[in-house]
């Protein structure tokens, strides 16, 4: 079973995709617009969506590039339309989304582009991460060579955040394990990041926002998906 986000302006085309895949035994969740959509992909990201691409606020094809700008394009994309050229099935493929879906949709053709998508996101999530090459290591002494016997270290990427601080003039080093699932990852990494600066921000929100980009409403609806407390963070780094 997959969650899958089914984006489309048209009630009667939402209803009927739902029913479609849900009977296939996935997981739907629906958005009537762009605005749905982004509140959707902030709660987390789905294994596939279905794009339509000519929506009245915002059209997909927009959405796709704003996704891919601000680094959320993680899942496979189908876009959808009745009307589209050429050219904007060609630059929606160019901009990340993996195939383009004319209306009205058969259902062979639904499926089989769901099935391409859905494998094509597993396919993603499995691919190895490069290892970083290992320094050389002074020579240990029996206790520390004991010590690496016992617990053996897990193959990790070193992520560095943030500059010097005031009160140590250390650098907040984390590592984080290249065995984990993408997606668990993903979410380690996001929740080093805003503790990270939500420990240098003292938890101030407004300033947290500013350093990373969010707007305060997605920032609050981020961290508390990733169960990052602010408030306790502010009062620990106090």
């Amino acid at each position: 079973m997959a969650n899958i986000l089914v984006v489309d302006d048209e009630m009667g085309i939402r209803e009927l995709l739902s029913e479609i895949l849900s009977d296939e035994g996935h997981a739907v969740q629906v958005a009537e617009n762009a605005q749905q959509a982004r509140e959707a992909r902030a709660g987390g990201a789905p294994d596939l969506v279905l794009l339509d691409i000519w929506m009245p606020d915002t059209d997909g094809v927009t959405l796709l590039k704003e996704w891919q700008r601000d680094g959320l394009l993680t899942m496979p994309v189908i876009m959808m339309s009745g009307h589209a050229t050429i050219d904007t099935a060609v630059e929606a493929t160019r901009i990340g989304a993996l195939n383009f879906l004319e209306k009205p949709i058969s259902l062979q053709k639904l499926l089989k582009a769901v099935q391409q998508g859905l494998t094509r996101g597993q396919e993603n999530a499995r691919a190895p991460a490069p290892r970083p090459m290992s320094p050389p290591q002074p020579q240990d002494d029996g206790a520390a060579s004991a010590a690496a016997i016992a617990n053996p270290p897990l193959v990790h990427a070193p992520v560095r955040f943030g500059a010097p601080g005031p009160a140590n003039g250390d650098n907040h080093l984390f590592n984080l394990s290249f065995d984990l699932p993408l997606r668990e990852a993903r979410d380690a990494f996001e929740r080093m990041y805003f503790e990270h600066h939500l420990g240098r921000e003292g938890g101030s929100m407004t300033r947290v926002a500013e350093k990373t980009g969010l707007e305060r409403t997605h920032l609050y609806r981020k961290l508390k998906q990733l169960g990052v407390e602010p408030g306790k963070l502010a009062k620990k780094n106090a």
